[in-house]
């Protein structure tokens, strides 16, 4: 069974989008938009094209995630029709997640040489 259950997945021509309505189970208060845009691509195959999360919608009294996300082709689309914000803050995140990384990847390479110097 996967945690991922397509609610909705429409093409727009119009727009030159794919809208992907998903929802996450049991991941209710612990999905990140990056996490989840991450999980999109690896689940519908979209390696090389723009996804970005629109928006995340938890449900009272379920553990479950409804996210929607548009699929495009070109950033320069995507740029010209979703708001600055959005990639704003997606950039943020992005900075924030790299960030928390190296500063785990610091804390175990020290406590890598104080095992060292213990033994």
């Amino acid at each position: 069974m996967s945690i991922i259950e397509t609610v909705s997945d429409v093409s727009n021509p119009f727009l030159s989008r794919r809208e992907i309505t998903c929802n996450f189970a049991g991941l209710g208060g612990k999905l990140k938009k990056l996490e989840a845009s991450d999980m999109i691509t690896k689940e519908f195959k979209l390696d090389g094209k723009i996804v970005i999360p629109i928006k995340m919608k938890t449900h009272a009294g379920k553990p479950v995630v409804t996210g929607t996300f548009y699929v495009y082709e070109d950033e320069k689309i995507a740029k010209q029709q979703v708001s600055p914000v959005i990639f704003e803050r997606l950039d943020k995140g992005k900075k924030k997640d790299a960030a928390v990384t190296e500063e785990k990847t610091e804390k175990k390479e020290a406590k890598a040489e104080q095992a060292e110097k213990k033994e």
